[in-house]
């Protein structure tokens, strides 16, 4: 893998959890966070270091405070030199009437979803355009495409991070910088655990595919844009079973 590394934010489960188990498999370095679950990322390092020897580093925080990503971005790179492709996958949801949303949550949201890869990208661009080579993967929404009842802050969040990747594609081509975004449909993951059995099976039945998506399935599309096609910037690619 000639020493490439990857990071990837909200990487102890779900999407995150099974990004960083793709790259581990081609031998990369893994630089991985999470917020609150410590020793689930500790479990995947310990697995994934016996598995597949790799050399991984685990950052728990909250890439909402810009203090936090600072560090780890910092951290990471007078380890590894430098960071090849960033993955910004940390997000959290919020389902509920706008109306009785409060400040506090809108910030918090804002703040993990998509402040945070404004952080990560501004400390781990500059590493990248002095080697003329990256990739910037942002893990979106088809909620930030059409928008969703109920999860209005969500999905301008994921609106703001299209656009984000559309504008920071233009400003980094010249530098042989690629930056794309998913978007992603229903995927089984724990942040669709709120749904009972038969929400699950009304919603399955509004996908043409007849089922949600996995977490392998996102994972393979990552790891397809992160090491191949360098004409492709600025699109955000959905990934949906023909949802939308």
């Amino acid at each position: 893998m000639l020493n490439k590394t990857v990071c990837i934010t909200g990487a102890s489960r779900g999407i995150g959890r099974a990004i960083a188990c793709r790259f581990a498999k081609e031998g990369y370095n893994l630089i991985l966070n999470c917020c609150h679950s410590a020793n689930l990322l500790e479990e995947l390092k310990d697995e994934l270091t016996r598995q597949y020897h790799c050399q991984i580093l685990c950052f728990v925080g909250d890439v909402g405070e810009f203090s936090f990503v600072e560090q780890m971005i910092k951290k990471s790179l007078a380890t590894f030199k430098h960071i090849d492709i960033l993955i910004n996958n940390a997000g959290i949801a919020h389902i509920g009437l706008l109306s009785d949303m409060s400040i506090d949550d809108w910030n918090q949201l804002v703040a993990t979803n998509l402040t945070s890869v404004f952080s990560t990208c501004k400390y781990t661009v500059p590493s990248m355009v002095q080697k003329k080579s990256g990739k910037i993967i942002n893990i979106s929404s088809i909620w930030g495409i059409s928008g969703a009842s109920c999860e209005v802050a969500y999905s301008a969040c994921k609106g703001g991070i299209n656009a984000f990747t559309k504008g920071l594609a233009k400003e980094l081509a010249p530098s042989n910088i690629q930056v794309n975004a998913i978007a992603c449909g229903v995927i089984d993951t724990e942040m669709n655990a709120c749904f009972s059995a038969e929400e699950r099976s009304a919603l399955e039945d509004e996908i043409p595919a007849g089922r949600y998506g996995t977490p392998e399935e996102v994972a393979e599309l990552a790891f397809s844009l992160a090491t191949g096609h360098p004409y492709l910037t600025g699109q955000i690619i959905t990934l949906d079973g023909g949802y939308l």
